[in-house]
């Protein structure tokens, strides 16, 4: 009982250090940082560099998505809990075997929770910032999982040319002027690459629409994650390249999504 008694005070010391530092769900952070330290000194680090003002995720070491563990390190892009909307979709109509590209993959949490999802899916995930691509080779292990380095499809062998099934893409989509705007974690902390999209956000998503149709089979799909008010946007760069195309939205996790459908008929871009 002392013993309880005892863990209940220091948790609740924990909860009103985190409060004090403006920590909205303090509870459920003191339970995480307490699962997580592996002695008194490592915790109070810990504690610290949170109150601080570090993101959590780098604090731990890991974000959850989608019921994964995702190895995440200081400048990393940290996956939201709305691009599950593109592991739902995409993972649509994919059998085992499947070829997907996870482009400008982050930490390649969307690449992983896709395999997750997919039977034996040969996965190949881009990324330019080193950093994330670290992170990314110690998420995607799996033996037909591939990370590579550089720029968008520019790392990826020629022989995937014509033959992939699936495109996911949470490229930056942040417009540069609002990145000013965006929560204090994401804008100090997490790497400019990883947010800025251009003038209007839509800079990377043109240049990704224009080069898939020269990657996927005929009937294969490009997934593009954008902003609500973006989406119309996003379709019609997509429907310019050949693209018939949807947009998917999830309120609950305020998710958008928009969906271009190659066309049967294939085009060579090379």
């Amino acid at each position: 009982m002392q013993q309880r008694l005892s863990l209940l005070n220091r948790t609740s010391k924990i909860i009103d250090r985190l409060r004090a530092a403006g920590c909205v769900f303090a509870e459920e952070e003191a339970e995480l940082l307490l699962a997580e330290a592996t002695d008194a000194a490592g915790l109070e680090r810990m504690i610290t560099r949170r109150v601080s003002g570090d993101p959590l995720e780098y604090v731990l070491g890991w974000a959850e998505f989608r019921g994964l563990r995702i190895a995440v390190e200081p400048t990393v892009f940290v996956p939201r809990t709305r691009s599950g909307l593109l592991v739902e979709q995409a993972a649509v109509g994919l059998g085992p075997g499947a070829v997907a590209i996870d482009l400008c993959c982050g930490s390649g949490a969307i690449g992983a929770a896709l395999a997750a999802t997919v039977d034996d899916l040969e996965l190949y995930a881009t990324e330019l910032d080193p950093a994330a691509v670290r992170c990314a080779r110690r998420n995607l292990t799996g033996p037909r999982q591939t990370v590579l380095a550089g720029d968008l499809f520019d790392p990826l062998p020629d022989r995937l040319r014509g033959r992939v099934d699936v495109i996911v893409a949470n490229l930056p989509y942040v417009p540069t002027e609002q990145i000013a705007l965006m929560p204090r974690e994401a804008r100090e902390h997490e790497a400019r690459i990883a947010l800025d999209g251009g003038p209007d956000g839509l800079d990377l998503q043109r240049r990704a629409a224009a080069a898939a149709p020269g990657w996927l089979r005929p009937g294969g799909r490009i997934l593009i994650e954008t902003g609500r008010r973006q989406a119309p946007y996003t379709a019609e760069i997509l429907a310019r390249n050949g693209f018939r195309t949807m947009i998917s939205t999830d309120d609950e996790i305020d998710g958008t999504a928009v969906i271009g459908i190659h066309p049967d008929v294939q085009r060579d871009t090379r």
